[in-house]
């Protein structure tokens, strides 16, 4: 007998919810759930697919265990005891920074990634830390640090009210949004539309989103600094700046006005091929618009000034006085949130607090280049012991990171590695121990992260549509379980792990005098807590204390756990709202307009208004059927669109004698790879494309379906050492290739 069961999509940022059709413990099919508070119903190829996600026959069902240089089954008992046998005299004989900590995207994705990483590298101590957001939006949280003081503080567009959007290297129609979690939305630009409003997007390839616009500019890949400098430039030249009820929580506008005073926009148009007059109008009808928003995704991050960027982005909203007010730019307000501290001054942000130990690139957020992992891994220096232990968790950096091949071969040399992943991939295949997770319908779900970027103010939460299968853990349970193995605490109760973060969270919130909980007993509190597990104990304490929480009793009418359960559907929280200067921590309390740090970086986007890459440049694109290198093992989200060619305009591919169909070598400074060519005018004339996650071509993997389509991996023609120098993000895109056909 069939039955149904409510489920937030883990597949992107969208999250929206899904009524799930389940036949025993198989999902068998999944639609948009119409009542959820957020998402309204709506669903993409991925959400409705989830049934094909969750069943794959390719998912590990129990660990493996490396014995006499071959992965075997083995008990969960033996697993966890080969890790703590691999990771603990590591760390005792030679410290805890031998010990590198990869963290991929789909941690961002489940409530066990979001609650048990962090106490992993405090627990640990381990600088060498590695993360997805260094080959994606790591300048983003690099340039709200330094304007705002706080990396997370990330204002997104108000979709539903904005007048005018302007959209830079994003393509929303095929991500469904990144660093903006907007469930539909497509339906949101067309709505945009609808009532008269105005969307523009600066892209080098006429996307679907761009196909959508009013107007589409091709700009040249890499060049968007230069053309948000020459906006801001002119805002200031034609007296365009109206920073409104924003003026009082400014500091250093003046100081900005002198810095982009050489970026006139006839000193970028040739560097962008935009001409002058047309980024004059770009800025015009950005302060003349009722409202307007700015948003850039990862093709303005991926580039050598993308830190530069993201703060122009920012920049631009708050001259107009679009930042903080509704129908532009907000800061969302989520409700695991901490309840909001008063205004004013605090720590603020720095960046290189230590270096990585071979290049010396410095640290930002807490985290290392992951384009510097494998030299961290392969390369003796003075400098301190060589990376020795890895530990992946939801990462496949060898499709994911510029030179795999490189990565592939440091991978094999280390002292001992484990994974926690679904599968046995292109990454996981090197590991000592793989440490699979159940499938998402056997997990509970809650956003952390992504509702700290939603374009609405919700809150919602799933526990498992399916029972846990018999020989399963929870991935809960194992990252807990892995926290203890590598700290020194195995064969503790992982119980105990929550406990810890309990104790510690609850007495802190009781001596913070802004605390709803300020003055009272830590111990008592935590006694008051509900939920079946350690992480639903876990939420209902974020939830008290969070900005709209019962906060142990003091607000009657707050959220908890148990009043979220009894809304299956979500609890809306309202439309973004203004919010300054609360969410502001830097030093002077204020927005720093001109941070030190950028305005050091401002000589080296100078002298890229002289620059001009020679030749074919590569940028990458997304596929809607596909997340990064996750979802290639699922036929149903393959085919189609959702191919790995390489898009050349027709001009560039006559101009070299190619044919559609016809395979192609693609050199850069890393390596070479094959694909077949796709000629199509959706590229400018200079730039071809090749999509990322692809290469599935390695020996010792157990995902048959990509296998058989493998794809090629366009990291591999990156060395890894072009990076963006604030935030070590890699740089992707706007990369010099040649094309090498054969005779």
């Amino acid at each position: 007998m069939s039955r149904t069961a409510l489920r937030i999509c883990p597949l992107c940022e969208a999250t929206c919810g899904l009524t799930l059709t389940i036949e025993g413990t198989r999902v068998t099919g999944a639609r948009g759930d119409r009542d959820d508070v957020f998402s309204q119903g709506f669903i993409c190829p991925k959400g409705a697919s989830f049934g094909a996600v969750d069943g794959d026959p390719d998912r590990l069902r129990g660990p493996l265990v490396r014995k006499d240089g071959e992965l075997r089954e083995a008990t969960w008992e033996e697993a966890f005891d080969a890790v703590a046998a691999g990771i603990r005299p590591a760390v005792e004989r030679y410290g805890p920074n031998v010990v590198g900590v990869v963290l991929g995207n789909p941690n961002v994705h489940t409530m066990a990634g979001a609650l048990y990483p962090p106490v992993l590298l405090a627990g640990l101590g381990t600088r060498s830390v590695f993360t997805a957001s260094t080959v994606d939006q790591m300048p983003k949280h690099v340039s709200s640090g330094l304007l705002f003081g706080d990396a997370n503080a990330i204002p997104v567009p108000d979709l539903d009210h904005t007048d005018h959007l302007l959209l830079i290297g994003a393509n929303p129609l095929e991500s469904n949004g990144s660093l903006c979690t907007a469930p539909d939305f497509p339906g949101k630009l067309k709505a945009l539309k609808a009532r008269g409003g105005t969307l523009t997007v600066i892209d080098p390839r006429r996307t679907r989103t761009a196909k959508l616009a009013d107007r589409h500019l091709a700009i040249r890949p890499g060049a968007d600094a230069l053309l948000l400098a020459a906006m801001t430039y002119t805002l200031f030249e034609e007296d365009l700046v109206d920073t409104g009820e924003l003026t009082p929580h400014l500091q250093g506008i003046d100081e900005l006005r002198d810095a982009v005073r050489d970026f006139t926009p006839e000193a970028v148009a040739d560097a962008c091929d935009v001409d002058a007059d047309t980024i004059r109008s770009l800025a015009r009808e950005l302060a003349a618009a009722p409202t307007a928003a700015v948003y850039a995704r990862i093709g303005s991050c991926t580039v050598p000034h993308g830190t530069l960027a993201s703060w122009l982005v920012d920049v631009l909203n708050i001259l107009t006085g679009n930042l903080d007010r509704p129908g532009g730019a907000l800061f969302p307000q989520a409700a695991t949130d901490r309840t909001p501290r008063p205004a004013g001054p605090s720590h603020g942000f720095a960046l290189g607090r230590w270096h990585s130990r071979v290049s010396r690139y410095p640290e930002a957020k807490g985290e290392l280049p992951i384009s510097a992992l494998a030299e961290e891994i392969d390369t003796a220096t003075e400098e301190g012991e060589p990376i020795r232990v890895v530990v992946t968790v939801a990462a496949n950096p060898v499709l994911s990171v510029p030179d795999g091949d490189r990565l592939d071969k440091a991978l094999d040399g280390l002292d001992f590695m484990v994974s926690v992943d679904p599968y046995l991939n292109e990454t996981s295949r090197h590991a000592d121990v793989v440490l699979p997770p159940p499938p998402p319908s056997q997990s509970p779900h809650h956003d952390f992260a992504f509702n700290t970027l939603a374009v609405r103010n919700q809150l919602r939460y799933t526990r498992p549509a399916v029972p846990l299968e018999p020989g399963r853990m929870a991935e809960t349970e194992i990252l807990a379980r892995l926290v203890l193995a590598a700290t020194g605490m195995h064969g503790a109760d992982p119980s105990a792990v929550d406990d810890l973060v309990i104790g510690q969270t609850l007495g802190k919130a009781v001596k913070e005098p802004y605390s709803p909980v300020h003055g009272r007993d830590a111990k008592e509190l935590a006694g008051l807590l509900t939920g079946v597990s350690g992480p639903e104990r876990r939420l209902d304490m974020m939830l008290r204390l969070g900005p709209y929480g019962d906060g142990f009793g003091v607000r009657p009418d707050g959220l908890g756990l148990e009043k979220l359960l009894a809304h299956p559907h979500g609890i809306d929280l309202g439309p973004l709202a203004s919010r300054l200067p609360q969410p502001l921590k830097t030093r002077s309390g204020k927005v720093e307009l001109l941070p030190q740090p950028i305005a050091d970086d401002l000589p080296r986007l100078r002298q890229a208004m002289a620059e001009r890459a020679e030749g074919l440049v590569l940028v990458g694109r997304r596929h809607l059927r596909s997340n990064n290198s996750w979802m290639h093992n699922v036929p149903a989200l393959t085919g189609g669109t959702n191919r790995c060619t390489l898009h050349i305009h027709p001009e560039d591919a006559a101009g070299l004698g190619l044919v559609d169909g016809q395979q192609v070598g693609v050199k850069g400074a890393g390596g070479a790879v094959t694909a077949p060519v796709e000629i199509t005018d959706t590229v400018r004339r200079g730039v071809v494309s090749l999509p990322h996650g692809w290469g599935h071509d390695r020996p010792g993997t157990r995902m048959n379906h990509a296998a058989q389509d493998p794809g090629v991996n366009v990291n591999q023609l990156l060395d890894g050492r072009l990076l963006d120098p604030l935030s070590g993000n890699a740089v992707l895109n706007a990369v010099p290739v040649e094309l090498i056909t054969k005779p």
